[in-house]
């Protein structure tokens, strides 16, 4: 069985994921679980074109390749939230947040009752396509799914400690371009209003016991968010690794690609 991110983060681990959205491939998420070394994956359906189609089928091979996986979505609407859980996802993570009241009704959709008002449906893969006890399956999937809230606006980094201290959230995660785009220096991850924003979501997950993860942007910074307690680590995306690949490509058979 499958060993989740949020029972990696709870027993102290460093988590190595590997983000999809621009190229997401069930194939290459067969290809990350036998060569990446990843732990797990995280699909993007807030900036890329991912249907819930897409999603189920590169969820089926997250499964299929032993790797967890959650899903980033929009703050908009109940099904948004709910349905990639319904998948077999691990968890959500939930972006753009500006306030305790939208983190608070988030969790709401995401939890059943009583902890919050998501409705029950079996016939899906987290529900064993009707075969479990609804009892059974409702006291799981409260316990077991995976809920992170993204920080990456003003907004969020000034009630940082009140969203970290919310029932139901289990971790914070920093968004660096959205985070440096709304502190006014686009692209600076490392610059010194971005430490000071680390710096503060490191010390509210300190404070309620809980973990936090980053997209990383480079060794310098994966290491200072290391050195500030970051657990999860967005390693890659799958753009990065034809890029990155393409590079490579380039200066390996230099003398056959003009100087740019």
């Amino acid at each position: 069985m499958t060993t989740t991110i949020k029972q990696r983060l709870a027993s102290g681990e460093i988590v190595r994921v590997l983000a999809l959205g621009s190229l997401a491939s069930p194939k290459l998420v067969e290809i990350a679980g036998l060569a990446g070394g990843f732990q797990g994956v995280w699909i993007d359906q807030e900036h890329s074109a991912i249907p819930h189609q897409q999603l189920e089928l590169l969820v089926m091979a997250c499964r299929a390749a032993g790797l967890d996986a959650f899903v980033r979505v929009a703050p908009t609407d109940y099904a948004t939230v709910m349905r990639p859980m319904e998948t077999g996802a691990g968890g959500v993570m939930v972006a753009q947040i500006r306030s305790t009241d939208q983190v608070r009704q988030i969790v709401q959709w995401a939890k059943y009752p009583p902890l919050g008002v998501r409705g029950l449906f079996g016939a899906n893969y987290e529900a064993g396509y009707g075969t479990a006890n609804p009892a059974q399956h409702i006291e799981r999937a409260n316990r077991e799914r995976w809920f992170c809230v993204q920080i990456e606006t003003l907004e969020a980094v000034e009630c940082v400690d009140e969203i970290a201290a919310v029932e139901g959230v289990d971790s914070l995660f920093v968004g660096p371009s959205d985070l440096s785009c709304t502190l006014g220096v686009p692209g600076e991850a490392m610059h010194p209003k971005c430490i000071a924003a680390l710096e503060r979501v490191a010390a509210a997950v300190k404070k309620a016991g809980k973990s936090w993860g980053v997209l990383t942007r480079g060794p310098e910074h994966a290491a200072k968010c290391r050195e500030l307690g970051c657990q999860l680590f967005s390693l890659v995306g799958d753009l990065d690794l034809v890029q990155r690949g393409l590079q490579a490509t380039k200066k390996l058979y230099s003398d056959f690609f003009p100087a740019s």
